[in-house]
């Protein structure tokens, strides 16, 4: 019985990461989630460096931050976090998934910044932290072709 059990819970659980991606997925979801935090760190170091250091205004130094850690990103999430090849077609497929992302950040860092008072050093982050699952599926899609 213990045999007929084991068997069955392996092939159920193979059947589950086959069909629904179960096991492969979380475990992917965990390396995104510690490339995520790379990378917002990564953005958040750049986006200091322009807005503060150089003293250019908050968006500029969002857009600039967020397109050169957009780049480090698809290189942690195609060989850390999901196994893949980076090609040249993945590479100008990705920033499809970062479209959402930058004007749902934008919108938020405008809005604590403008409308909140927030400082700008706290909104970049908050914006960056609020969008990072909307990037895990898309990038996901993108990146396992």
């Amino acid at each position: 019985m213990t045999l007929f059990l084991t068997k069955f819970t392996i092939q159920y659980s193979l059947r589950y990461n086959t069909l629904y991606g179960g096991f492969e997925m979380r475990n992917e979801l965990m390396k995104f989630i510690i490339v995520g935090v790379l990378n917002t760190l990564h953005y958040y170091g750049w986006y200091l460096l322009f807005s503060q250091v150089i003293d250019w205004h908050f968006l500029p130094s969002h857009w600039i931050a967020f397109v050169i850690s957009m780049i480090g990103s698809f290189y942690l999430n195609s060989y850390f976090t999901y196994n893949t090849k980076p090609t040249w077609r993945k590479f100008f497929r990705f920033p499809l998934t970062y479209i959402l992302q930058i004007i749902i950040s934008t919108i938020v860092l405008y809005i604590l910044s403008t409308y909140f008072g927030v400082d700008d050093r706290i909104g970049a982050l908050i914006a960056s932290i609020v969008t990072i699952p909307f990037t895990f599926l898309l990038s996901r899609k993108i990146l396992k072709r």
